[in-house]
């Protein structure tokens, strides 16, 4: 709860610091500006809202780790969501009205999970979890988007210590496999999910993992 807490609170606070004129460069996720992954990021905000007030009585059927599959694609934007996201995007106009959105339900995502029950069953996605194990899950997905916004913005603050560490064990608990230890943590995470290629040492650092990657979450 910590975790996600930490790491939600860095990534709202970095999407608020961005200069406006910064909004319409290239983010890390392919195909997307800064604009576009900030408008997802306010629909990731609603679902969080949605899914810790959307209770289940069953027992979960997945944890923090399996919440995520692994697809065999990478994206290609024809998913109707993915290419809703750059026409809501510039339907806010001035980066203003999308930053405000952004924090005023950030923000309350953010209270919803302070006093979320960890032990309670919620339900998303045809899964039931525990609200702490789908936190838990959405600590790889702040601190991967953090690493996009600042993708192509090197003066901007990286996600907190403490969450890229907590993302890249749960990365690893995905892949069942370890990142070799010369790697950073920032490093696994960009490497393991296809942001960045692996320099040839890497890959031979990598071992029998190298073929597996990138591992393309969804």
């Amino acid at each position: 709860m910590d975790h996600f807490s930490r790491a939600w609170t860095a990534l709202l606070t970095a999407v608020a610091e961005t200069p406006d004129e910064d909004f319409e460069k290239p983010s890390g996720c392919v195909g997307w500006s800064i604009r576009d992954l900030a408008c997802h990021l306010v629909i990731d905000a609603q679902d969080v809202l949605i899914t810790l007030v959307t209770p289940a009585d069953a027992e979960p059927t997945a944890n923090a780790a399996t919440y995520w599959r692994l697809q065999d694609e990478p994206p290609t934007g024809d998913d109707p969501l993915d290419a809703l996201i750059p026409r809501l995007a510039a339907a806010y106009g001035e980066p203003r009205w999308l930053k405000f959105h952004l924090d005023d339900v950030g923000s309350a995502a953010a209270r919803a999970a302070d006093l979320a029950d960890p032990t309670a069953r919620i339900s998303t996605q045809d899964m039931v979890l525990t609200a702490g194990d789908y936190l838990s899950a959405y600590v790889l997905e702040w601190t991967l988007h953090h690493l996009d916004l600042i993708a192509h913005l090197p003066s901007a603050p990286e996600p907190p210590p403490e969450s890229t560490a907590a993302a890249r064990a749960l990365l690893e608990e995905i892949a069942q496999a370890k990142f070799p230890t010369s790697f950073t943590d920032k490093d696994a995470l960009l490497v393991g999910t296809g942001r960045r290629t692996p320099t040839p040492k890497e890959k031979a650092a990598l071992g029998p993992l190298a073929p597996r990657l990138p591992l393309i979450l969804g």
